[in-house]
C-alpha cells in the first residue's frame, strides 16, 4: 500500500529535466561506461528489473516512456543494480548465487504445504517447511542490502547527472524508500513463517 500509494502521487509529477525513463537509464550507464546492457520496454505494472544474466535493464511502459518522479527514481534504481553487477557488489553476486535454490525452494513450498495439511501436519513435512523458508529467509535477507544500495546509487546518480534538482529529490526519495521497505516487509514474512512452523514442530513433538 505504501509503494502504490507513494508510486501513484509521484508518477504525477512531471520532472523538470523532461527526460524518460529510457533515457535516464541510459545516461547513468553511458556515464559509468557500460555498454552492454540494454535497455528494454516490457508489459506490467512495476514489473521493472535488471537481469544480470543476460545484461537486460527492464522497465515497464510507464517508466520506460515516463518523465515523471517516479518513473525517473525508478530508471536510477535499475540502472543501479548494472553499475553494482559491473563493480562486482558482493551481496548481489551472492544474491545470483542463491537464485537457482531460491526458485527450487519457492516451486517447492506450495507441495509441502498440501502434503504437511493432508498428512495431518506430518513433523517431517513441517521440517522441510522450515528448510525452505531458511533459503527463503536468506535470499530475502542478502536481497536487502542489494537493493537498498541499488536506491543510494540511483540518487546520487540523479543529482551528479542534473536529472533531477535538489527541490525534486523528495518525491524520488519517497518513491524509492517506500520500494526499498518492501523487501523488508518480504524479510520478515519469510522469518515470521519461519518461527511459525519451527513452532508447531516443537508442539509435534
Amino acid at each position: 500500500m505504501r509503494i502504490s500509494s507513494a508510486y501513484q502521487k509521484n508518477s504525477r509529477i512531471r520532472a523538470r529535466s523532461g527526460c524518460t525513463g529510457r533515457e535516464v537509464a541510459e545516461l547513468v550507464l553511458r556515464s559509468a561506461g557500460i555498454g552492454d546492457v540494454r535497455v528494454q520496454e516490457i508489459a506490467g505494472h512495476l514489473t521493472d528489473h535488471y537481469d544480470p544474466a543476460r545484461k537486460v535493464l527492464a522497465l515497464s511502459s510507464e517508466n520506460f516512456n515516463g518523465t515523471s518522479l517516479a518513473a525517473l527514481g525508478v530508471a536510477a534504481h535499475e540502472a543501479g543494480h548494472a553499475l553494482q553487477h559491473q563493480q562486482h557488489y558482493a551481496p548481489l553476486k551472492l544474491r545470483m548465487a542463491l537464485i537457482p535454490v531460491t526458485t527450487f525452494a519457492s516451486q517447492l513450498l506450495p507441495i509441502v504445504m498440501l502434503a504437511g495439511f493432508f498428512l495431518f501436519h506430518s513433523i517431517a513435512a513441517i521440517y522441510v517447511g522450515v528448510g525452505i523458508y531458511l533459503v527463503l529467509t536468506l535470499f530475502q535477507l542478502v536481497t536487502l542490502p542489494v537493493e537498498f544500495n541499488a536506491s543510494a546509487r540511483a540518487k546520487v546518480q540523479l543529482k551528479r547527472l542534473g536529472v533531477i534538482s535538489a527541490s525534486e529529490m523528495g518525491g524520488v526519495d519517497e518513491t524509492l524508500d517506500a520500494a526499498a521497505f518492501t523487501y523488508v516487509a518480504a524479510f520478515i514474512s519469510s522469518l515470521g513463517w519461519m518461527l511459525y512452523l519451527l513452532s508447531a514442530a516443537r508442539n509435534q513433538r
